[in-house]
């Protein structure tokens, strides 16, 4: 006959922990759920997606811009030198539409040659 292999038993009066342990981490996961799209739902989102040097002083920043309902944003933009110091920052105005979603431009002044232009924040 074969033999027959069976799981350990938590030790006598140790169950409920084991229960209590499993729902509590259950309901933490939950939660960090819960908190996480809270945070993020409703909110506009954005991504660069391209920049161009014009010239010592100037540069072209395109990105693409989400927001719930086409509401009114202000959008932080900035050019960054080599060492990631910002040479130059605008902020710009992207105007209510019906759109949610829409791609945008900006030329940004700068100070000494920028190598990349990125969106900072919108809001």
């Amino acid at each position: 006959m074969p033999s027959r292999t069976t799981l350990p038993r938590p030790a006598p009066g140790q169950l409920k922990w084991w229960v209590v342990g499993t729902v509590g981490v259950l309901a933490g996961t939950a939660l960090a759920i819960w908190f996480g799209l809270s945070a993020t739902l409703g909110q506009a989102s954005w991504q660069t997606l391209g920049y161009k040097v014009v010239s010592d002083q100037q540069v072209r920043v395109d990105w693409q811009v989400t927001r719930p309902g086409g509401a009114a944003l202000t959008c932080t933009i900035e050019a960054l030198a080599r060492d990631f110091s910002p040479v130059g920052t605008a902020r710009v105005t992207v105007a209510a539409s019906p759109d949610e979603t829409t791609n945008e431009s900006a030329l940004l002044r700068t100070t000494s040659r920028a190598v990349t232009g990125q969106v900072k924040t919108c809001s």
